[in-house]
């Protein structure tokens, strides 16, 4: 059900179906440049001979063929729009690509499927708003199907198009990601870092005493006397005083019937304080049904870290309340992760858009809100 946008070569996913954008109507030559051309190339000449015996697509439709010598079970084919100047109905036609295309694979009842960016090479389609446009219809689409859907592309050109919010997290980045090698300290930083020095030079003082009592111990001549009345050996206090093998201290016993609400049992709260359906979050989470599942129903399991940040974008949590989601699931944010600083940078803005944050991350190569598993 969640969308991945991934760098790879489309003729090499191992899915139930890829698009192919082209129409190859009967009399026109194999394709033989760009997305198409590769995809005709790797899955042999059945699948050129397959579609011309269809008669080829027009523009906004699809058609279905095996996959023949490609890795996937089928090829979705459909054919999109050249660009004129985006007054033709060039946005009508691409997002009916999408949609047949969804449709289609939504019948023959499809697990996986994954797109090129249809019309943004040879055809012209300004590659900001192709991606724009993508997105959309397949969001619209995955709102009421159960479907993983895979946007392939090759490079970052068409995330980069869209330079005035990738400036501007850049900008925000420079100014606040601290490279992990160097992280200035606090002046709580320090005193914390002092007082566990100290602490543990108090440690080892409290070792030397207990060695040299041992020490004295081995060396103190002891009579003889029947075992039952042995004298006790000279032991530090908190040696003797230990709880015995496989026992539980009962302040340790204490603090474990006392933790804090867990991530799942937080989670839950806030979608019902919310009066958000459990659907609804994990659609916008970006996060599989089966996923959301787990989490719920599986005691103690703890979700990806991504997966955990996703939740907190969904339910649109402020700073603060991220961090403390996040650290119920053993997380924490930091100015030394890049990841971080991104997710830092869209909450300050008050922006949740999944989609527009996954697009940012796919820029600076980290991983993406939900769509992993785990």
């Amino acid at each position: 059900m969640p969308l991945h946008i991934i760098r790879e070569d489309i003729t090499r996913m191992p899915v139930d179906a890829i698009v192919a954008a082209g129409s190859a109507r009967p009399g026109t030559p194999a394709p033989t440049g760009g997305v198409n051309g590769s995809i005709h190339k790797k899955a042999g000449a059945g699948l050129l001979t397959a579609l011309r015996r269809l008669g080829g697509i027009r523009a906004g439709g699809a058609t279905l063929t095996e996959g023949y010598d490609l890795p996937c079970r089928y090829v979705i084919h459909t054919a999109g729009p050249k660009w004129q100047g985006g007054s033709h109905g060039e946005e009508r036609q691409l997002r009916a690509c999408y949609a047949s295309a969804l449709a289609l694979a939504a019948r023959k009842q499809l697990a996986s499927i994954a797109f090129p960016l249809i019309s943004s090479g040879k055809y012209g389609y300004p590659k900001a708003e192709a991606l724009r446009v993508a997105v959309s219809a397949i969001r619209g689409f995955l709102r009421d199907h159960d479907m993983t859907v895979y946007l392939v592309v090759y490079d970052k050109e068409a995330f980069l198009a869209g330079s005035a919010l990738v400036a501007d997290v850049t900008q925000f980045i420079d100014q606040h990601y601290v490279d992990e090698r160097y992280v200035p300290r606090s002046r709580r930083e320090e005193d914390w870092a002092f007082e566990r020095f100290a602490g543990a030079e108090e440690a080892d003082r409290t070792e030397e005493s207990d060695a040299l009592c041992m020490e004295a111990c081995s060396a103190t001549e002891v009579k003889t006397a029947p075992v039952e009345e042995a004298p006790a050996p000279c032991m530090p206090k908190m040696m003797a005083s230990a709880p015995a093998p496989g026992a539980v201290p009962p302040g340790l016993a204490r603090r474990l019937h006392q933790l804090d609400e867990g991530f799942a049992d937080m989670l839950l709260r806030l979608i019902d304080e919310r009066g958000m359906k459990d659907s609804v979050c994990y659609r916008r989470a970006n996060v599989d049904r089966k996923l959301f599942s787990k989490i719920k129903n599986v005691p103690g399991y703890t979700p990806k870290k991504s997966t955990a940040a996703a939740f907190c974008v969904a339910l649109e949590l402020p700073l603060a309340e991220t961090e403390e989601l996040l650290a119920r699931a053993g997380y924490a944010l930091s100015r030394a992760n890049m990841f971080d600083v991104i997710l830092e940078y869209f909450i300050s803005k008050g922006c949740y858009d999944v989609d527009a944050i996954n697009q940012v991350l796919f820029v600076y190569d980290q991983p993406l809100l939900g769509s992993n598993v785990g």
